[in-house]
């Protein structure tokens, strides 16, 4: 068995020889055999334990079983006590996901500080059929079908070559004690159900089915790395910045593979990823929403954009007379000067009357009804006819922002002045101001 997982570790580049490790102990079977193999291996290991609190007594029984194995066994033990509900509350997210971000937060913190070459954890075959299952029946794209990796970065899983049976029969032939967390008896978590109920029922109608699920994710891990670097150069090709190209969109084999490549890491489910497709003959306007992302359709492209701050688009911020500058929400330069004045065609720069001004001014998002005289217009305007006029996306309609003095628009930042405000034979003082967009 050590010869295995000694090749499986050259094979898939986990270690140099005589590396140091930090190894993921709960106190489990398969963490005490991982440290037990690593260390019979050569590998100068470090012991590092979790304690999530999160099974009362059991949770400080492990973490004295784990403490006092290591030092029976001369191996340095490090620990970290964590308070994963009010994380996990503050987050607003599982139990399970704040343990696994904690848990591998930690794990790189103290590969660093002992620099060690990679954080060990214990995941083997049959935790890679429950993935590979877990993730079908959730719905998955063609990633989601090969299993856990032998490596993600720093972390490494040496044990992905063997099968909870021949780790079983290891811990035996090796009379190492281990714990058993009594959450893993309990269905109601999905792995759990998968590997007490489902399982058993599929090996009723194929014995060796976790092997052959195995087989078939590495078949599908090496197909992805071909589908993987076809769909990069398709991405490549379509998407710009925040921007999809509708029309090189349609270009591609699979529209939609591209899009659930570009969109489900934003957090789209699939069926919203459906209907952006779908889409793309439809008229601008639609808008799309997927965790903290969303995707707005515009003519000819989509466009990819985060969730406004809802307290920024409502809020109004004043400008007085001394104001020199301004940095949030946008960038502003202020300054006032006599004529004459050099007037540069710039539309990210106003020139206005200052003594039309109404002090204070006031910066806010455009709204429906705002209205403008253009600058060398007569008549009053909608902007929002103006930005249609303009051929504006929706997206820059939504980051678009006016300038006031009292009730009346002096100008569409970054756009265009207002006429009412404009520098004539009679101004003395003007009120410059520049805007440096993306600052």
């Amino acid at each position: 068995m050590l010869d295995t997982i000694r090749s499986f570790i050259e094979r898939e580049k986990m270690l140099s020889p005589s590396a140091s490790v930090i190894v993921g102990l709960s106190g489990g079977m398969d963490s005490m055999a991982l440290l037990d193999i690593l260390t019979l291996l050569g590998y100068r290991c470090m012991a590092a334990h979790c304690n999530f609190h999160l099974r009362g007594e059991e949770s400080d029984r492990d973490f004295e079983f784990v403490r006092k194995w290591c030092k029976s066994v001369d191996i340095p033990f490090i620990y970290v006590d964590f308070d994963t509900r009010q994380y996990a509350s503050d987050k607003k997210i599982s139990i399970e996901m704040a343990a696994r971000e904690l848990r591998y937060r930690w794990f790189e913190m103290m590969r660093r500080q002992y620099e060690a070459e990679a954080i060990a954890v214990a995941h083997h075959k049959d935790d890679s059929v429950e993935t590979v299952l877990m993730n079908l029946i959730r719905g998955t794209g063609i990633k989601g079908l090969t299993g856990i990796s032998p490596r993600n970065n720093r972390v490494i899983r040496p044990l992905l070559c063997l099968s909870r049976e021949e780790i079983v029969r290891y811990m035996e032939s090796r009379d190492i004690p281990s714990i058993f967390d009594s959450t893993n008896n309990d269905d109601v978590f999905w792995r759990n159900a998968l590997r007490l109920r489902i399982i058993p029922k599929l090996e009723e109608m194929n014995p060796a089915v976790k092997e052959a699920i195995y087989r078939t994710a590495q078949n599908v891990a090496e197909a992805e790395k071909v589908y993987s670097a076809s769909v990069q150069e398709s991405i490549d090709a379509v998407f710009q910045h925040d921007r999809i190209d509708i029309r090189a969109l349609r270009k591609t084999v699979s529209p939609q593979s591209i899009l659930f490549e570009l969109l489900s890491p934003l957090g789209f489910k699939p069926s919203s990823i459906h209907d952006i497709t779908q889409s793309m003959d439809a008229a601008p306007g639609k808008v799309f929403f997927g965790g903290a992302y969303r995707v707005m359709k515009d003519r000819d492209c989509f466009i990819i954009d985060r969730m406004p701050d809802t307290k920024t688009v409502e809020q109004t911020f004043l400008i007085e007379p001394q104001t020199k500058e301004i940095t949030s929400p946008i960038h502003l330069t202020i300054r006032t000067v006599q004529t004459p004045v050099c007037i540069q065609k710039n539309k990210h720069l106003l020139y206005a009357d200052y003594d039309r001004l109404k002090f204070p001014l006031f910066l806010r998002k455009w709204q429906r009804g705002d209205w403008f005289i253009p600058f060398g217009m007569k008549g009053r305007k909608k902007i929002s006819d103006y930005f249609t006029n303009r051929k504006f996306s929706l997206k820059d309609k939504e980051n678009a922002w006016v300038l006031l003095s009292g009730d009346e628009i002096v100008w569409i930042v970054g756009e265009r002045s207002d006429d009412r405000f404009k520098i004539t034979e009679s101004t003395r003082n003007v009120f410059h101001v520049l805007y440096e967009e993306g600052k």
